[in-house]
């Protein structure tokens, strides 16, 4: 295909208008609606992995639509009664059937390239971490753009009607929302008794990925093979079906992306932790004495480490022997629902933690302490407020002799009950003899640590539940 085909067709079809509809519609949700994509490490400008994962998600939108603007791409030659005119020319079916596709995919390709340019202006001034591993993820993406689209125009030659490419569309649309919602979810109950659902290697045949949870993992590289199969199975029945003039070969034109799924099971993994896994380069340490945090965050290590070192000198100083030795950001990724595990020799944080994310200099060196003392046993996934933040109010209140509010964004009302909750537990823990406020502690910490207690009712010396 020439460029002065490429011309005419970019001039007298749909094309120009697909590539722009998906950029303006996929930065119109990203910047009008305020949702988990700005929020935290995890956010579509902060990092380069979440950026690809992100406007990957969004293809549960413009995958769709792809596909139905490709099928009014394929009703083109059937709208101005030239099918028959058409076979009569010399010039192959495919040479003609190239130059539509071409012209699409060249227009579907620039405008997610243009979303993925803008987040990564973005991230170039968030970030000192580079990498390339991200660009996998957003070149699948784009190949899902284009194999649905040709796809559509496809099926909108085959099945010339105006209701062929809503119905597609809407076709897609389901197709997308049953993957990420019943048959690409498998129910299970972890070890605690909390019943979750994980994604199966179902659910991997959607265009369209899961909501970042974490800033460390990416997609496995069995991920991105066994989705390329399938979407280039896809990519070869879409462009067959524009080629194939019999029912013969219109049916013989699904064997491809027939084929391409089955292939696509045999190579995609089947548990789910070996679809989403952690970036072990992102993961690696980066550290000032005993203070680290991955490479990931490391334009945050100048902050943190002062901070830090504050809060493990203070600790000694309350716990002596037992107190933790370093400060290390959290790189365990947990599946959602499983409860937490902590070491008493280390304090382990998360930046998307609340009481951390907010926190700097003294108030940064409080959230530490709390992260030190009574690290929360709330499962992955689950969020709420309990014993284990009261039990963190006192016992950094234990430590500085000072009972106040710990950084976060907690509403005022949540503030106020954690006050009225903590303020009598530690004054009671301050009228002890020293002695046995020491032992009130130590059993609070490994209640905490171990997550098979009450933190609280240790305090009040009370038994563990």
């Amino acid at each position: 295909m020439n460029s002065r085909v490429l011309r005419t067709e970019l001039r007298r079809s749909v094309a120009p208008w697909a590539g722009a509809l998906i950029l303006t519609i996929a930065l119109a949700f990203l910047y009008l609606l305020d949702g988990m994509w700005w929020k935290g490490t995890t956010a579509w400008t902060a990092q380069w992995t979440p950026l690809a994962l992100w406007t990957r998600a969004l293809l549960f939108y413009l995958w769709p639509l792809a596909v139905g603007l490709g099928a009014l791409q394929g009703l083109r030659d059937h709208r101005s009664k030239m099918s028959e005119l058409l076979t009569t020319t010399s010039r192959p079916a495919w040479h003609r059937a190239a130059a539509s596709a071409g012209a699409t995919a060249v227009t579907l390709v620039s405008g997610f390239a243009l979303l993925v340019l803008v987040g990564a202006v973005h991230v170039l001034g968030d970030t000192q971490y580079t990498h390339l591993g991200w660009l996998p993820i957003s070149l699948v993406g784009a190949l899902a753009l284009v194999a649905g689209s040709v796809l559509g125009m496809g099926a909108g030659r085959t099945l010339p009607s105006v209701l062929t490419p809503p119905a597609l569309a809407m076709g897609a649309f389901v197709f997308t929302a049953l993957m990420h919602m019943s048959l690409g979810r498998t129910k299970t109950t972890t070890a605690e008794g909390l019943p979750v659902s994980e994604p199966n290697r179902i659910s991997l045949l959607s265009p369209a990925v899961e909501e970042v949870r974490d800033t460390l993992l990416t997609l496995s590289a069995a991920v991105h093979a066994g989705q390329t199969i399938w979407l280039l199975g896809m990519a070869a029945t879409g462009f067959a079906l524009l080629v194939a003039a019999t029912p013969r070969t219109r049916l013989l034109a699904l064997a491809p992306v027939l084929a391409g799924a089955l292939l696509a099971l045999l190579v995609l993994p089947s548990d789910p932790r070996r679809m989403y896994v952690v970036d072990e380069a992102a993961a690696e340490p980066v550290c000032d004495g005993p203070v680290c945090v991955t490479r990931t965050h490391r334009a945050r290590l100048a902050e943190l480490a002062g901070p830090g070192k504050e809060a493990l000198r203070l600790l000694r100083g309350s716990l002596g022997g037992r107190a933790p030795v370093s400060v290390r950001e959290n790189t365990a990724v947990l599946p959602d629902g499983a409860t937490p595990r902590w070491s008493p020799r280390t304090v382990l944080f998360d930046f998307d933690d609340d009481v951390i994310a907010a926190a700097k200099g003294r108030e940064l060196t409080r959230s530490l302490i709390a992260e030190g003392m009574v690290p929360g046993c709330t499962p992955a996934g689950w969020s709420g407020l309990g014993n284990d933040e009261f039990a963190q109010a006192v016992a950094v209140g234990w430590v500085l002799g000072d009972l106040e509010p710990l950084p976060g964004t907690w509403s005022a009302r949540l503030r106020r009950e954690v006050e009225v909750q903590a303020r009598p537990v530690w004054i009671k823990l301050r009228a002890l003899p020293r002695d046995e406020q020491l032992s009130r502690i130590h059993a609070m910490r490994a209640a905490a640590l171990s997550c098979e207690g009450d933190p609280l009712e240790a305090l009040k010396g009370g038994k563990s539940r």
